[in-house]
């Protein structure tokens, strides 16, 4: 339950945008930092409900007799992680190599981290 509720934080929509969840940074140096850690507990959360789909999904693969559940969430991970990885390479692309690209990057993947996150734990219910 506790996993729950931290992802259930991590996932407020009240956290729309990552770089004014640093407002105490005063430099991108401080801004890079703050929003790479966000980004490390998003990747815990979503570690966490993906273990939580993961065990819904065998456990109706079980019930029903079928492997299906299972293995289609790990495809769907799959592929999610590769739409990730492109979408926020453009993003990134999309600033010319100035100077906030790599915080822009790190942005996209804590929005998309967060809405997945979101997703597995739709899969979990």
């Amino acid at each position: 339950m506790r996993h729950v509720f931290l992802v259930l934080l991590i996932t407020s929509p009240a956290l729309a945008d990552p770089t004014l969840e640093c407002a105490d940074a005063s430099s991108q140096v401080e801004i890079g930092s703050c929003v790479g850690e966000t980004e490390e507990r998003v990747n815990q959360a979503m570690e966490a409900s993906y273990g939580l789909a993961i065990r819904a999904a065998k456990e109706l693969d079980d019930v029903t007799g079928r492997v299906e559940a299972q293995p289609a969430l790990e495809a769907s991970q799959s592929a999610w992680a590769g739409y990730r990885d492109a979408q926020c390479d453009a993003v990134g692309a999309s600033y010319g190599g100035g100077s906030g690209t790599g915080i822009a990057i790190t942005s996209c993947r804590i929005d998309l981290g967060r809405a997945r996150v979101d997703e597995l734990l739709r899969f979990a219910n």
